[in-house]
Order: C-alpha cells, then sequence, then structure tokens
C-alpha cells in the first residue's frame, strides 16, 4: 500500500492561476470520471485551491464544498468560484453523521475528498480533546457514510507528521514507515489513517490516502509559519522563533499541491498511499531571515528576531521519500 507522487513533477508557474491552465498530466482511458465531489473543509487553505482548480477546470464535475467555517476557514477564498453553476457550498460539520448522510444522498456524491481537520500543532498541546473529535470521529462519520452510500472514490488527506522525527543520517520516510507521532495532531492522524485502512479491507471502501510536506501560500491563516512571521514583521514586530531556529521543514507552494491532488483524484489506485513532497529542507531561522530580506530590513536582522523557549517536544525533521 505504497506510492509516490512529487509536487515538484508538476511543472506550472507559481505566479499562474491553476484554473485557467490545462491539464497537468495526460487523459487516459482508465482515469477516474468523478461527477459529483464533495470536499470537506474546502473553505480552507489548501482545500480552497483543490475548490477552485477543480471547478474552474472541469465544468462537468459539480464540486459541494462542505465545511463548517470555523476559525481559519474563509468563504473569500471561494470568491472567484461562487458563481459557477457546478460549484456549491453547504455549512455543515463532518462529526453530524445524520448531516453527511443527507448531503451524500441529496447531492448524489459519488466522491469525498476529505480535507477537513484541526491541524495546528501548538494547539494540540493545548486543547487535544477536540483534535481527536474532528480529526477521528469526523473521519469515522464519513468513512461511514461513505460506505452506506456506496461512494466511489473516498480521497482521505493525512500528513508527514504521522512518521515521526527523521535524524539528519537517516534514509527517507518511505510510504510504509512504522508510524511514530509524537505530538496529539500527529497521533489523531495517524488514528484516522488505521481507520480509513480499516474501511478500505473491512468493507472494500475504494481509498486513497496523501501524506504531504509543509504548504504555503495564498489563503494560508497567520498562525502557521511563514504567514505568521509576514503578519509579525509587516505590522514592525519581530518574529517569535522557537529554540534555536535550527529545526528543518520541507516547504511546497499551494498551487503545486493543488495539482498533485488533482493528479491522485484521477490517477490514484485504490487502497495506495501517495507521499507528496519535495526537496525543499530548510530551517526555520532561514526562512525568518529571507522574508526580513524580502522586506528590505535586513539592516535589522538581529533586532527581527526573538528566540523563545522551544516546544515540548520540537518538531525536528519530517522528510521522506517521493521516488
Amino acid at each position: 500500500m505504497a506510492a509516490a507522487v512529487e509536487a515538484a513533477e508538476f511543472t506550472v508557474s507559481r505566479e499562474a492561476n491553476v484554473w485557467e491552465e490545462g491539464c497537468t498530466f495526460v487523459a487516459a482511458e482508465g482515469d477516474y470520471k468523478p461527477l459529483n465531489i464533495m470536499i470537506t473543509g474546502g473553505a480552507g487553505f489548501i482545500a480552497s485551491h483543490v475548490v477552485i482548480l477543480l471547478a474552474k477546470k472541469y465544468p462537468g464535475c459539480n464540486i459541494v464544498n462542505f465545511d463548517k467555517l470555523d476559525y481559519v476557514a474563509c468563504l473569500r477564498n471561494l470568491d472567484c468560484v461562487a458563481e459557477c453553476p457546478n460549484y456549491k457550498f453547504i455549512k455543515g460539520d463532518i462529526c453530524s453523521p445524520d448531516l453527511v448522510n443527507y448531503v451524500l444522498k441529496s447531492e448524489k456524491i459519488d466522491t469525498i475528498m476529505h480535507f477537513a481537520a484541526q491541524t495546528h500543532v501548538d494547539n494540540s498541546f493545548g486543547n487535544s480533546f477536540q483534535f481527536t473529535q474532528n480529526n477521528i470521529f469526523g473521519t469515522h462519520v464519513l468513512l461511514e457514510s461513505a460506505k452506506n452510500h456506496g461512494i466511489k472514490r473516498f480521497v482521505h488527506v493525512s500528513t508527514d507528521e504521522v512518521y515521526g522525527e527523521g535524524e539528519t543520517d537517516e534514509d527517507p520516510m518511505r510510504e510504509e514507515h512504522v508510524l511514530e507521532p509524537t505530538n496529539p495532531y500527529a497521533a489523531t492522524k495517524a488514528a484516522a489513517e488505521f481507520l480509513v485502512k480499516s474501511y478500505h479491507r473491512s468493507f472494500n471502501l475504494p481509498v486513497i490516502m496523501t501524506r504531504g510536506n509543509n504548504v504555503y501560500g495564498p489563503h494560508q491563516y497567520p498562525e502557521k509559519l511563514i504567514p505568521k512571521f509576514i503578519n509579525q514583521l509587516t505590522r514592525g514586530r519581530s518574529v517569535t522563533m522557537h529554540g534555536t531556529g535550527s529545526n528543518t521543514r520541507n516547504f511546497l507552494y499551494v498551487t503545486d499541491v493543488a495539482r498533485a491532488f488533482e493528479f491522485v483524484l484521477f490517477k490514484g489506485e485504490l487502497g495506495q498511499i501517495y507521499n507528496i513532497g519535495g526537496s525543499n529542507e530548510v530551517p526555520n531561522i532561514d526562512i525568518a531571515k529571507r522574508l526580513i530580506g524580502i522586506l528590505g530590513k535586513t539592516e535589522q536582522e538581529t533586532s527581527l528576531i526573538t528566540f523563545v523557549p522551544d516546544r515540548v517536544r520540537p518538531r525536528a525533521i519530517y522528510w521522506f521519500s517521493v521516488a
């Protein structure tokens, strides 16, 4: 149950609008052909770009955006498709079985792309129960509903955090790597993965799973590293750096990732796991310095970085193979 997709393979300009471009892969007779797609968390960061791409690029597919509109979601992210005849927004919670079942039936959903989740690691050290509720129970509700309604494809969006921490001299983590989550958020995503696997094996639910690196770009809520740093610097404040800033992250641009999900949706093999990653490991301190330079504040660099105590258990290296 392993495969890989490298987002960098989708060579399209980052400045271009993803919904105005041609197909990023060669269509084939055996490609999956969805009709009615429900995208959970579609008003959030990554999912909003997937909604836009699919709604604009595939007018023959109906896109249902199912989102409860929590603090990281914003319907303005979807302004460019709000009037599209094949786009529809439904406000709802994935933890509500009755509503989920109603939407699947009334909208004749044949495909689910499940992005909705609590995702901020730092928040999971506080109220971790909401992570269990949304990431595990919410996924379970969707799986049970998908089973009962004969869903033809269920794409479950997970994270590289489920692999745990890697060492610099360790081989890249492949999809068959043992899951060793080190924080409550990652643990709930790993648990959700096991539920997805169980429905595939017990009920033959047609699932595909993805695990992705850190993503940045438009629509991202400013609790995440890059928009948080930009927000602090543009307000004349210093960035807050955990520990020494030596922890590294692999960053992917959001439209590249949206195309990777497009590929997985149409060409992914059922029962497979796909790593969506690249080779862009960058220490957090370097990210801060680059942003300071871009904003023309290099001479103030020393005063614009404030070091704070590291997390309870810091994120070290999360890297995997996409070969």
